[in-house]
């Protein structure tokens, strides 16, 4: 990390799963993003006015509340709390397979707090380092840190992008988001949990030792945001721009003191392909509110179809731009819409930014991932935890 280290030279394993996380966007096909967003974003205001506007509406506080939790994850990171509880479980779970459910909870509890896209930038480092540190395998760790990050991000509206944009209609406050998302999501990422561990069973009946290093983390800024961010998540039905104030408060806090630099902010929230993001989502938002195909198309399928189709198209067209084509116009199965654009993006790198995030992060970690395994491991566990998460919101009764 360009700033001081979180555990003040405590151990290398602190240090390394920091540094892990530096750059993590970038180069020119974020750039090109841009441009294509920002066309895109010309061309709908140039259109249709009136309809971009209302898509600008739509989108726009589910990126300023991602931009929040991103930098609350920097400063989180900074105090070692990632590094800490990674260390933690290389140090408790001598079983590969005890040490592959706690990271599984350590990722779901992060992305339903945090965002997967802070999960991705922040944990794959930790993991890859968690597994190294005990001298096992580390597939099952790495890979699982993405698919199990898109696969919880089902809990809280602020987990993933397409959650507020899709609900935006509703404007349903956390609490009863999460009333109505628990059961389904916790189904989609136990099943992509289980499918994960089955495929790589066999590296997971490596044991090993107890480390005897230690990872001291600082329980200051860093939490204190966590807490006061999912406060304000579950208890507000706009949490966007006080998340983000809180996000901006704490990493302006170590920037004064001289604990951050400001290129280190800027590489962390991504900026070109926020902007590329969005502007493509107001886009298709745009063509959505001007064109009824894509309303009439899902006015005509049930919740089982309504939760493939979504899922495709976050292949095709990534899903945050799926999202708001496919509410602009308020769906009428809106949950079984985001179960099939948040679980659907495990089929391949086009699907989500947390992808993007996950493949930078992973190689500057020194891991060697590969979208062709990971996929394959996705085409396994998407349709089983679609078909999960979707019997259970069937018998729930939402849709």
């Amino acid at each position: 990390m360009s700033a001081s280290s979180p555990s003040d030279g405590n151990s290398s394993f602190a240090l390394e799963a920091q540094d892990g996380s530096d750059g993590f966007i970038g180069g020119r096909l974020s750039w090109l993003l841009a441009g294509v967003g920002i066309a895109g974003l010309v061309a709908a205001a140039v259109a249709s006015p009136a309809q971009a506007r209302a898509a600008a509406s739509q989108d726009w506080s589910p990126f300023v509340l991602v931009i929040g939790l991103l930098l609350i994850g920097l400063v989180v990171a900074d105090d070692g709390l990632f590094a800490a509880a990674g260390h933690q479980l290389a140090r408790l779970a001598r079983n590969g397979a005890v040490l592959f459910l706690g990271a599984t909870v350590m990722v779901g509890v992060v992305t339903a707090v945090l965002n997967l896209d802070t999960s991705v930038a922040f944990l794959t480092p930790v993991l890859v380092y968690t597994a190294r540190s005990r001298g096992g395998g580390e597939a099952p760790l790495l890979y699982g840190c993405l698919l199990l990050s898109n696969a919880g991000s089902l809990f809280l509206p602020g987990s993933n992008l397409t959650n507020l944009i899709v609900l935006g209609h509703h404007h349903l406050s956390g609490a009863a988001f999460l009333t109505h998302m628990w059961a389904p999501a916790l189904a989609g990422l136990v099943v992509t949990a289980v499918v994960i561990a089955v495929l790589e069973r066999r590296v997971l009946r490596v044991n090993a030792e107890e480390l005897a290093l230690s990872v001291r983390p600082k329980f200051r800024l860093g939490l204190v945001a966590i807490v006061l961010a999912t406060v304000l998540v579950l208890a507000l039905r706009s949490p966007a721009l006080p998340v983000a104030i809180v996000g901006f408060v704490a990493v302006g806090v170590r920037l004064a003191t001289k604990r951050e630099k400001l290129l280190r902010v800027v590489e962390v929230i991504g900026v070109p392909v926020l902007v590329g993001l969005f502007g493509v989502a107001v886009a298709l938002g745009t063509l959505g509110r001007a064109w009824s195909g894509p309303a009439t198309l899902l006015a005509h399928l049930d919740l089982w179809g309504t939760g493939v189709f979504a899922a495709a198209s976050s292949v095709l067209v990534n899903n945050l731009p799926a999202a708001s084509l496919l509410s602009a116009r308020s769906p009428g199965q809106p949950f079984a819409l985001l179960v099939g654009l948040n679980l659907g993006p495990n089929l391949f790198v086009t699907g989500s930014l947390a992808w993007m995030l996950w493949l930078r992060t992973a190689r500057s970690a020194g891991a060697n991932p590969s979208i062709l395994k990971a996929s394959r491991m996705g085409a396994v566990a998407v349709p089983l935890s679609l078909a999960a998460a979707l019997t259970v919101l069937l018998l729930a009764g939402s849709k």
